[in-house]
C-alpha cells in the first residue's frame, strides 16, 4: 500500500504515471469523497464565473469569493481524507468508522457550501450574520458544521492508529496522524474564538484571501491550523522519499509538527498586534 508514496526520488512523484497512481489510491480509499470533491470543484468554477460577472461587493470583497474559497478548501479536505483512508487496512475500510467519517464530511460540507452560496446569491453575509433569529440559528449551525468537518480528521487519525495497512511506513503514518489531529486542535482552536470576534472587513486586505494586516484577524491562524492535515503528511512523504532510517524520520516529523504549531501560535499573536511596517 505505501509503495504508492515511497519512491527513490522526489522528482518521480510528478510523473503522469505517479499522479495516476495517487488518484487511484484516493479512489480506492473512498470513492464517495472523491466524487464529492469533484462536485465541489465544479461548483468552484461556477463561483469563479460569478466573481467575473457579478460586481456586487460585501465587506470589501466580491460576494462570490467566499463560496469559491470554501468550495476549494472543503474539496481539498475531502480528497486528502479519501487519500488517507486508502492507508487504512482494506479489511476495516467498509466498517462504521470510515462510513461515519464520510457521512459527516459530506453532510456538514454540503450544508456549509449550500448556505454560503445562497447568501452570496442574495448579496448577504453568511458569517457573523446574526441580525435576526433565523440567521443567528443558521450561523450557529454553520459553526457546528465546521466543528464536525474538522472532527472527521482526528477520527480518521484514530482509524490509522489502530488499523493501518500493512507496510505503511511509520514515518508517514506518524506524519498523517499528527497532521490530522492538529487540523482539529489548531483549526478549531482558532475557529471557535474567531466566531465570537467582530467581523473583519476584507477591504485593504491580502488579495483574494482578504486577510487584514490591521490586527484582530484570526483567519491566517485558522488557515494554518486546518491545513496541518495536508502540510505535515506532505513533509512526512518527502522524508520517506529521502529514506531516513529508524527513529530519525519520526524525530523530523515531530520537529516539523512543533514548528508548524509554533507558526500557528505566532499567527494568533500577530492577530492582536499591529504591524507598523506592513500597515503604515
Amino acid at each position: 500500500m505505501s509503495s504508492l508514496v515511497l519512491t527513490s526520488s522526489p522528482r518521480s512523484s510528478a510523473s503522469p504515471g505517479r499522479l495516476r497512481a495517487l488518484a487511484a489510491h484516493a479512489w480506492e480509499g473512498d470513492r464517495a469523497l472523491v466524487v464529492f470533491a469533484g462536485v465541489l470543484l465544479g461548483a468552484a468554477l461556477l463561483f469563479a464565473v460569478g466573481w467575473a460577472l457579478d460586481e456586487r461587493v460585501l465587506r470589501g470583497a466580491n460576494v462570490w469569493i467566499k463560496p469559491l474559497k470554501f468550495a476549494v478548501s472543503i474539496a481539498l479536505l475531502a480528497l486528502t481524507t479519501a487519500f488517507f483512508a486508502g492507508f487504512v487496512d482494506a479489511a476495516y475500510r467498509p466498517g462504521r468508522g470510515l462510513r461515519w467519517i464520510r457521512l459527516a464530511l459530506i453532510g456538514s460540507g454540503s450544508f456549509e457550501i449550500a448556505y454560503i452560496a445562497l447568501q452570496a446569491a442574495l448579496g448577504q453575509a453568511s458569517h457573523f450574520n446574526v441580525g435576526d433569529p433565523l440567521h443567528a440559528t443558521l450561523y450557529s449551525l454553520m459553526g457546528a458544521g465546521a466543528i464536525v468537518l474538522t472532527a472527521t480528521q482526528p477520527a480518521l487519525a484514530w482509524q490509522l492508529h489502530r488499523h493501518a495497512a500493512p507496510g505503511l511506513d511509520p514515518t508517514l503514518r506518524s506524519a498523517i496522524v499528527i497532521g490530522l489531529v492538529l487540523t482539529f486542535v489548531l483549526g478549531a482552536g482558532a475557529g471557535v474564538p474567531m466566531s465570537a470576534l467582530p467581523a473583519v472587513s476584507n477591504a485593504g486586505g491580502l488579495p483574494i484571501l482578504g486577510w487584514s494586516l490591521q490586527g484582530g484577524d484570526l483567519r491566517p491562524a485558522h488557515f494554518i491550523g486546518i491545513h496541518a492535515g495536508q502540510v505535515i503528511p506532505a513533509v512526512g512523504a518527502w522524508l520517506v522519499w529521502r529514506r531516513p532510517r529508524g527513529r530519525w524520520g519520526l524525530t523530523q516529523v515531530r520537529a516539523f509538527a512543533a514548528a508548524w504549531t509554533a507558526l500557528f501560535a505566532a499567527a494568533v499573536l500577530l492577530a492582536f498586534v499591529r504591524l507598523p511596517l506592513l500597515t503604515d
